[in-house]
């Protein structure tokens, strides 16, 4: 349990003398013997059960199923069964959870980022769902990228909204349909006239499609409207 069939077992790095001290590889202090980590014998690196206690319990608040060994280059994935004794009741039943909904669910689904909600939300619409509202908390989120709902940013800048009037702002991008230039990223709103427009940067757009068009000018080409 916890690791796939298809990788194959290391051997055991350096066959260190289980008696004696060693440094813990995460927190750098030294630790006895006895609350060295053992991942089943799969892999033996230097990690002591507290750090491996707390590692899971950041993984299993994100929501990882299947959590890898510490160690970067490692391949291996910690054994629940193994870990069981070092976490907490509470915690090792979201762990195995989250087991659960990894084996039985397809990879349409998500979880709310509502640190006190975490509610599990399907996707039954099949399609490439984005602004969602949690069953449980009612709290608007993206579903893609598992955040507070980013009105108007995209996914990728949804990490850079730190600021509330950021959020504010969002909403009313979203309200109003504005569109952001995408050489510039300013908003831009057509109101009347020419399909043509201009962002504050001079840079020409064509709507609706919004897509940048080379520099020309306007004293000698003439493009019709939509």
């Amino acid at each position: 349990m916890g690791n796939s069939p298809g990788k194959a077992l290391e051997n055991p790095q350096g066959e260190e003398d289980d008696e004696s001290s060693f440094t813990c590889e995460i927190c750098i202090e030294p630790t006895l013997p006895s609350k060295k980590f053992k991942n089943a014998n799969i892999c033996r690196h230097a990690f002591c059960q507290d750090c491996i206690a707390k590692y899971i319990e950041v993984k299993v608040q994100d929501n990882t199923a299947k959590i890898d060994c510490p160690e970067p280059s490692c391949q291996f994935y910690l054994d629940p069964l193994i870990c069981r004794p070092m976490v907490s009741p509470d915690l090792f039943s979201s762990w195995c959870d989250l087991l659960c909904e990894s084996s039985l669910l397809g990879s349409e689904r998500s979880y709310c980022p509502n640190r006190n909600c975490m509610a599990l939300v399907l996707n039954e619409c099949r399609g490439n769902v984005k602004k969602s509202k949690c069953p449980n908390c009612k709290q608007l989120f993206c579903f893609q990228c598992q955040t507070v709902w980013h009105a108007g940013y995209q996914c990728e800048e949804s990490e850079q909204i730190r600021d509330r009037n950021d959020v504010l702002f969002g909403q009313l991008v979203e309200r109003k349909k504005w569109t952001r230039c995408p050489a510039c990223g300013q908003c831009i709103e057509r109101l009347v006239g020419c399909s043509l427009v201009k962002c504050s940067f001079q840079i020409q757009i064509r709507q609706p499609c919004f897509k940048r068009l080379p520099f020309v000018s306007f004293s000698t080409t003439f493009f019709p409207h939509s």
